[in-house]
């Protein structure tokens, strides 16, 4: 579980203090799925990495008590000049898992080809999604921070095997996955918040989630 207690984070733009979170109290628990709403602009990634632990609030409590994921696409523990086997294999080491398997998982759902024996810095930001998105579904984690979905400019190959992966770990663990789009979410996530003005708008179903997101778009 991860437990936000009374979190406040704010940023100064050089005009004024942009509100992400305000007192904000919620926590993701075990087995519910959360889907996140949210325009570009109003703190989507900064969230996702408060919960991390990559970002820390300016008030408040984060309590985590299992194994959270690093957020997709974050290349923090990547070396651009290792390729992509020697970058699986580094990793796998470092969670204490067999490095066989990660480096041959990474391979097959990559689908990279040759370009996955060659340095991640020379690699697209497309496969760099594509890799890191393999990267995070190939180590064990309790829950799964997902920022805008599937990497953007993949094929379809990779979208469709990347997609039957999070649907089979959703029988034993939990993902939050934040987007500003609803059909995103709708596929993976139990039940859904819009996050606006500081605040996190829980609900029970995308449905009820995505009536207030259209409504606040429209205002």
């Amino acid at each position: 579980m991860i437990e936000f207690s009374g979190v406040s984070k704010a940023f100064w733009t050089g005009t004024r203090y942009k509100v992400i979170l305000d007192r904000a109290s919620f926590a993701v628990r075990p087995g519910n799925s959360l889907g996140i709403l949210a325009r570009n602009g109003t703190g989507k990634t900064t969230l996702i990495n408060m919960m991390a632990g990559l970002e820390k609030p300016d008030e408040g409590v984060i309590r985590r008590n299992c194994r959270v994921s690093f957020p997709l696409g974050f290349m923090g523990g990547v070396l651009g000049r290792l390729t992509g086997m020697e970058n699986a294999r580094f990793i796998a080491r470092l969670y204490g898992l067999d490095p066989d398997y990660v480096e041959a998982f990474c391979r097959w759902l990559c689908g990279l080809d040759e370009y996955f024996d060659r340095p991640v810095g020379q690699y697209s930001s497309g496969m760099k999604g594509r890799f890191c998105f393999a990267l995070m579904l190939a180590l064990d984690f309790d829950l799964y921070l997902i920022d805008e979905g599937m990497p953007r400019a993949t094929d379809a190959e990779f979208n469709r095997k990347a997609a039957g992966i999070l649907k089979e770990r959703l029988r034993k663990t939990t993902i939050v996955m934040v987007s500003h789009q609803p059909e995103t979410l709708e596929r993976f996530c139990r039940s859904a918040a819009v996050l606006r003005d500081g605040r996190l708008y829980r609900f029970e179903t995308l449905e009820e989630a995505r009536r207030l997101y259209d409504y606040k778009a429209a205002v």
